[in-house]
């Protein structure tokens, strides 16, 4: 049973503050809701919910439908992702799964099968608004 612990600041990146960390060989399962940013490096199933940053180390295995503010991914996530904000996958990341968002980022190396769907933060198709904005126009 793994439990979410606060990190020594020697986890912590340099401009970064973490409010919990599930460690490497750490196994949890159910619905992750928090505040702040949290990284995971152990096996994750389940539901995560935030509105600031989740960050899946190298080596994570994440089996999880994820609504957050922003996501950072270096490790393996199987499941669906909204960000308000954005989705960072870093290599060697692999993400199975389908993603919504208004700014993506993917690292040569990066194994990425699934849909995306660009977003404004405010939820709305960028698509459409493009549509609408050159219909306006004319």
């Amino acid at each position: 049973m793994a439990t979410l612990i606060n990190p020594p600041s020697s986890n912590r990146g340099a401009n970064e503050t973490l409010n919990a960390l599930l460690g490497k060989g750490s196994e949890f399962e159910g619905k992750l809701t928090f505040e702040g940013t949290v990284r995971i490096d152990g096996t994750f199933s389940g539901e995560i919910f935030t509105e600031d940053k989740l960050i899946v180390g190298e080596g994570a295995v994440v089996r999880a439908q994820i609504d957050a503010g922003s996501v950072e991914i270096h490790g393996d996530v199987i499941g669906d992702i909204r960000a308000n904000e954005s989705i960072e996958l870093r290599s060697p990341a692999r993400l199975k799964g389908n993603i919504a968002t208004p700014a993506l980022s993917i690292d040569k190396g990066v194994i990425f099968d699934g849909q995306c769907n660009m977003t404004t933060k405010e939820g709305t198709n960028v698509k459409a608004l493009r549509a609408f904005k050159d219909e306006s126009v004319a």
